[in-house]
């Protein structure tokens, strides 16, 4: 059984550079030192893409039950597709089911705590719609399955730059009616929150973003920041959570005001995550914060123009895994400083052994 973390890697579209920036972010000759990998894939198609990119891996062990995975390995949770379904550039029936089936298992294990964290490689949305995913994207799949009922938050992040969104993968017609009072304040609240527990931030400083063009210029080019983006910002003053703005999205990245903060929260997909990419270029990493689990994923999609040439880039695949681990230790060493600290002592007197609550091999 693993004494490291386990991180748990989706293969997400097998037609995409998928299995080519997995591979390359585990070559890291340190990697059996920091985290085992648990790839939810098929062994026939890591061999293939070993043989076809050159690269050198860890050796493979197929794992049937949690208790089989084994440190220093490539361990396999294998999904039943093989080298020759792979048609490499193109979103096919094949690769969207065995997307979708290794979300699905890789889900159980995070909540069965086989794995300690998720990171999910990309995968083509049109290609996993069916009767099992119905869903526009991972966030709102995992928000459904994991997320006890609450909201989860879309963030996308480098080591200088979060960005939040207030809506998701929707159409642009439909954003308006969802940008009201109450879920402006319930993401500003639970983005707070996910600074303060999941990157350390002690008193974070929010950022947010007009929905119009100007702010609305006082309401001739719409009436949504007079009507419910600046009074959420007052009702998260009045809670003493640092929320400022709003702030047209133009200008504010133009000048580095995103600078002044410590996170921000965008309207809708394209207006925050546009500026992003373009500052974090590969180094951005997607996490769906507010979940009572870890999941992060590249900033890219499945990249078919690239596929299975040799040419994809694994930086932002690498910083998602070892993002998910760092904030996985943050979340952790902050459960363990807000516990009760009577509660606490009582466990370690009452304990056999010194209790050491920075182990790397707790588990949330």
């Amino acid at each position: 059984m693993s004494k490291l973390l386990k991180v748990g890697i989706t293969h997400g579209d097998i037609n995409g550079i998928s299995y080519e920036v997995i591979l390359k972010a585990l070559a890291d000759e340190k990697i059996p030192e920091l985290f085992t990998p648990v790839l939810f894939g098929s062994p026939q198609i890591v061999e293939k893409a070993r043989r076809e990119f050159g690269m050198d891996i860890l050796p493979i062990h197929i794992v049937k039950r949690g208790a089989e995975i084994r440190d220093g390995k490539l361990n396999i949770v294998e999904i039943p597709v093989t080298h020759n379904d792979v048609t490499p550039g193109v979103p096919t029936e094949v690769s969207g089911r065995a997307a979708v089936q290794a979300l699905e298992k890789a889900v159980e294990a995070l909540k069965d705590g086989v794995i300690d964290v998720l990171v999910t490689a990309p995968i083509s949305k049109k290609a996993v719609q069916g009767n099992e995913f119905q869903f526009p994207g991972h966030t709102e799949f995992l928000a459904e399955r994991l997320g006890d009922g609450k909201g989860a938050l879309m963030i996308l992040f480098d080591d200088y730059l979060k960005v939040a969104l207030v809506t998701t993968h929707l159409p642009l017609s439909k954003v308006p009616r969802e940008i009201t009072r109450e879920k402006v304040t319930e993401k500003i609240r639970l983005f707070e929150n996910v600074l303060r527990r999941d990157f350390t931030v002690e008193r974070p400083k929010i950022a947010v973003l007009s929905l119009n063009p100007h702010c609305g210029d006082e309401g001739l080019l719409g009436n949504e920041e007079i009507d419910h983006i600046l009074p959420a910002i007052e009702d998260m003053k009045k809670e003493g959570i640092l929320a400022f703005g709003p702030y047209s999205a133009d200008g504010f990245f133009a000048t580095g005001a995103y600078r002044n903060f410590d996170g921000v929260l965008a309207m809708y997909h394209d207006q925050g995550l546009a500026p992003f990419k373009a500052l974090a270029r590969e180094e951005g990493v997607n996490f769906t914060a507010g979940l009572p689990f870890i999941r992060t994923s590249p900033d890219h999609g499945t990249a078919y123009d690239r596929a299975w040439k040799g040419e994809a880039d694994p930086t932002s695949m690498r910083q998602a895994i070892y993002k998910a681990c760092d904030i996985w230790r943050n979340r952790r060493n902050y459960i363990n400083a807000s516990a009760n600290p009577l509660k606490k002592a009582r466990q370690e007197k009452t304990a056999d052994k010194t209790i050491d609550l920075s182990a790397d091999d707790e588990t949330l």
